[in-house]
């Protein structure tokens, strides 16, 4: 058998779920590469978070106010229900009623153990995590390497002042952009809406002055990166505070990967040729 055979096309998505051969996974791994390199060279600390996240440690992110949709908890099977459990091509499915109740959920964005895991705590004015996740959603449908119910993000958390949250946020937008440039690959900035801020009072204004999201689009429609300005409303929530006592501000960058995959292999038309393309880029 070759490496060909185990995955004709380079890849297969089916269900939401991604299966990627040795080329893709290797392309997948380069970019990961270089991003988690930008973020070391700005002087990220590498952070390894748990697979799962405890279902209340989401609830002072208000998560189950603004994302109880995307959400996938993760239940054992109750004792009472294990024996004579069928689960086969005719019955495909747990039903829920043999399932115990959930205390964790997966991630739905690599970032979100950060916050939590720094609760109650001094950080420095400067401070830099970098981490890497699977991460799921229940999405409403998906469209193979543009939207899975599980995929890789790779992600650069700001925390500190405002003005270092904020020029970090600008120096990873413009690395990203830069790169995207230097391979080839067409992309435009665009403002997104934040639910983390109210759509009433002081935070709709200041929405409104200042973008607290900005994506980079593919296509038109394919948001491969996302810079995120959360003021100080994590920093509130977890009490998470600088030297002088204030509350921490903080923002993020997010890439997902396999978004990235797609998007090279829209513009250069096969995974061989986008890995071509991007080797050729790193060379230079």
């Amino acid at each position: 058998m070759s490496r060909r055979d185990i995955v004709p096309d380079g890849y297969r998505t089916e269900g939401g779920l991604v299966t990627l051969g040795p080329e893709a996974l290797r392309l997948r791994g380069e970019l990961d590469r270089i991003f988690a390199g930008w973020g070391a060279r700005a002087g990220a600390d590498a952070i390894g978070y748990p697979p799962l996240i405890p279902a209340g440690d989401l609830t002072a992110l208000d998560y189950w106010e603004n994302f109880p949709h995307l959400a996938l908890p993760v239940a054992g099977v109750r004792e009472d229900a294990r024996k004579g459990l069928v689960v086969n091509a005719e019955h495909p499915v747990i039903g829920h009623g043999a399932l115990s109740d959930a205390g964790h959920v997966l991630p739905s964005s690599a970032c979100y153990p950060v916050y939590p895991g720094l609760a109650g705590t001094v950080v420095e004015d400067a401070t830099l995590i970098s981490t890497v996740a699977n991460c799921f959603r229940n999405e409403t449908h998906f469209d193979g390497l543009r939207r899975l119910m599980g995929f890789t993000m790779r992600e650069v958390v700001f925390l500190g002042t405002r003005e270092h949250v904020l020029d970090r946020g600008a120096e990873f937008k413009r690395f990203t952009v830069e790169f995207a440039a230097a391979l080839g690959l067409p992309v435009e900035v665009r403002a997104a809406s934040d639910p983390f801020f109210d759509t009433n009072g002081k935070r709709s204004l200041m929405l409104s002055l200042f973008p607290a999201k900005e994506e980079v689009v593919h296509g038109g429609s394919v948001a491969i990166a996302s810079v995120n300005f959360h003021r100080n409303f994590f920093g509130e929530r977890c009490g998470i505070r600088t030297g002088d006592g204030e509350y921490a501000f903080s923002g993020c960058i997010g890439w997902g990967l396999e978004r990235w995959l797609h998007a090279l292999i829209d513009q250069f038309g096969s995974v061989e040729k986008a890995l071509g393309a991007l080797d050729a880029t790193v060379r230079e």
